[in-house]
């Protein structure tokens, strides 16, 4: 899976360079021509004056796009978002008795070759097909998108919450877990290149 690397400066530069372009559009948009010139403060009763400035950032009526600062379009996003709830989902349904090779199967056709010869090889691990077999685990999931960690060129960071409905020996239980899934671009179309618990984070640039 992969690790934090240097780009981190980089890409949280990226964040702060929109985020200020933002404010400067919305601070310099008037609500009206009246709003030009600040009025002066009215004294109070006591003859002092009452601040009365109004503040520097206002909702504005114009319309404002941020999918132009974004280097995806809106369905792009969408496209990628879906892909990240839909493995997840996926990543969080299996059971005791399904063969490891096919759980792996049905990731692979959501990840990178490499991300999917990595959990492959995870999933058939003795020590995970012993205990969901000796406990009889079978879990099944739902996903949904939390927020978006991070914006790169060519790939997105999402935080996707999963919720798994788990029976077994031991009992049944509800499972909340939290995942950082980064889903790359793979010509016209997106693959996921990693998935980590949310608290680990990482990077989401994968352009080598």
């Amino acid at each position: 899976m992969a690790q934090p690397g240097d780009r981190r400066g980089v890409a949280f530069a990226a964040v702060v360079v929109v985020i200020a372009a933002v404010g400067l559009y919305l601070t310099m948009w008037p609500d009206s021509p009246d709003q030009d010139a600040a009025e002066p403060a009215p004294p109070s009763a006591t003859g002092t004056v009452v601040a009365t400035s109004t503040p520097l950032a206002t909702a504005s009526s114009a319309p404002f796009d941020v999918y132009a600062y974004l280097p995806m379009t809106k369905e792009q996003l969408a496209a990628a978002a879906d892909l990240a709830e839909r493995f997840t989902a996926e990543y969080g349904t299996f059971r005791y008795d399904e063969d490891p090779a096919a759980y792996a199967a049905r990731l692979k056709a959501y990840t990178t070759p490499e991300l999917g010869n990595t959990l492959a090889r995870t999933l058939a691990s003795a020590g995970t097909v012993e205990q969901n077999r000796d406990d009889e685990i079978v879990s099944t999931a739902t996903a949904r998108i939390k927020e978006i960690r991070q914006v790169e060129k060519t790939s997105i960071v999402f935080v996707v919450t999963a919720t798994r409905q788990i029976s077994a020996k031991s009992g049944d239980k509800q499972a909340n877990e939290e995942y950082a899934v980064t889903v790359s671009q793979s010509g016209s179309d997106w693959r996921i290149y990693d998935i980590l618990p949310a608290a680990e984070g990482q990077e989401g640039d994968t352009s080598g």
